[in-house]
């Protein structure tokens, strides 16, 4: 019997214990969450309601139930080093270290590192602490259209760029003041062309490559709005989105493959869990806006449903090792994910109202930011849950992910765009007209 603890209770974490439910290993799934996931819990062994961030809690309960894989979903117990603590208790995870998960945490680092082993993809930049704000305004005017990101975590949400969250280099000059007053800054070119999320298992020398999948960060429909989170993601069937080509993908792997190999030289440490590469296609070829040391929450919510190989077995060859002594398959399919969220969100969201769902059909279901008291689910103020249509065309996909979402009841909104025909050929005349403009 295989004991298997999982940390966290979003979206992510649910379409994990989802993944692992599904494998054919006799297996007892363990969780620590900071609120009562219906779904994980339903798929749980036991369970226990506290902060994912809390290192000696969270170690004591893995010894306490004889866990024997970890797999740490969100960032902040990362950066907090859960994965060097239950090492040390002899627990191994599927998550790497603080050492080398600083690739997520500290965007002013990465920036760096990338620059120093001369990876690929990296946009122009420069780092700014708050000694240097006068240099700081200076290179705004320099680079005249950049995006500003805090170093730090901000939950997918600090970032702004010019165009869209600033409207003008005054904007950017007055958030860059903002932030260099309580963190470090990075302030790069702003980049245009379209985003895309490829994730890998990473076993400290091997990886092993999802489909690709784009997400929507945006609030609105029409890609308007603030920021979130992510309101929901698709992939195609195979592993290039409709906009992309097999270059794009092969050198999107490249990039990780060279970040992998060179942090461990940087570090002294092998980088052992999920690595997510977040690129965006230019004219000028693929850049890299940022990495993650986990999976993505929506993207997540794609890939794993479609993955084949049991995730046990690829859990395990992550902590040994031996991820090339396994053949990592994928459905080859299409996925639409969306995201039902309080009314109001993100800036004034609804909380503790009660939701339901009704049959979701031939949808796939994944509670997020939910909390589930007496049998009733109820808000809390960021995404409540996701739908997820699988099929074998985009447009069949999507379809059922909006049937799914009309089962819904309570003070919910979401964004029917996602997944739709009319969006992803806006992303194909997009990246065309970006392609042509270089020839």
């Amino acid at each position: 019997m295989i004991k298997i603890l999982l940390v966290g209770g979003g979206g992510r974490e649910h379409a994990i214990a989802h993944a692992i439910s599904r494998s054919e290993h006799a297996h007892q799934l363990f969780a620590v969450m900071s609120k009562k996931n219906p779904g994980i819990a339903g798929l749980c062994e036991d369970f226990l309601l506290n902060a994912e961030n809390d290192i000696e809690k969270v170690t004591e309960f893995a010894l306490r139930t004889g866990i024997d894989i970890a797999v740490i979903g969100p960032e902040g117990p990362l950066a907090a080093g859960l994965a060097d603590a239950l090492d040390r208790a002899g627990i191994p995870s599927v998550g790497p270290k603080r050492a080398v998960a600083k690739l997520e945490f500290d965007k002013a680092w990465t920036r760096s590192f990338m620059q120093k082993y001369g990876i690929d993809g990296l946009p122009l930049f420069k780092i700014f602490n708050r000694d240097q704000e006068d240099a700081a305004l200076k290179y705004v005017d320099e680079l005249g259209d950049v995006a500003v990101k805090p170093a730090g975590l901000t939950g997918g949400k600090g970032v702004k760029v010019m165009g869209d969250q600033l409207p003008d280099r005054d904007a950017a000059k007055a958030y860059v003041s903002e932030l260099l007053a309580q963190d470090v800054v990075v302030i790069e070119e702003n980049l245009k062309g379209e985003e895309v999320t490829i994730h890998a298992f990473v076993d400290g020398s091997h990886l092993a490559f999802a489909p690709s999948v784009q997400d929507h960060k945006r609030a609105y429909e029409g890609d308007l709005g603030p920021n979130t989170g992510g309101m929901g993601s698709y992939n195609d069937v195979g592993h290039l989105l409709p906009f992309m080509n097999e270059g794009d993908y092969e050198a999107a792997k490249q990039i990780m493959k060279d970040v992998v190999a060179r942090v461990r030289e940087e570090t002294g440490e092998e980088y052992r869990g999920i690595l997510y590469g977040q690129f965006i296609l230019t004219a000028k070829g693929i850049r890299v806006i940022e990495f993650n040391a986990r999976f993505g929450d929506p993207e997540a919510m794609n890939v794993l449903p479609l993955l084949e190989t049991d995730l046990i077995d690829i859990a395990r060859a992550v902590t040994e090792g031996t991820l090339d002594a396994i053949d990592v398959r994928f459905a080859y399919k299409a996925s639409v994910c969306k995201y039902a969220v309080p009314a109001g969100y993100p800036e004034n969201p609804t909380k503790d109202a009660p939701i339901q769902v009704g049959d979701m059909g031939d949808a796939l279901l994944f509670y997020s930011s939910v909390y589930e008291k007496d049998g009733v689910v109820y808000t809390t103020g960021s995404r409540a849950v996701a739908v997820v249509g699988i099929a074998d065309t985009l447009q069949e996909a999507e379809q059922i992910a909006e049937q799914a979402l009309n089962t819904l009841e309570g003070p919910l909104e979401c964004r029917h765009d996602i997944g739709t025909q009319a969006l992803i050929q806006k992303r194909v005349d997009h990246m065309k007209s970006l392609r042509d403009k270089n020839k």
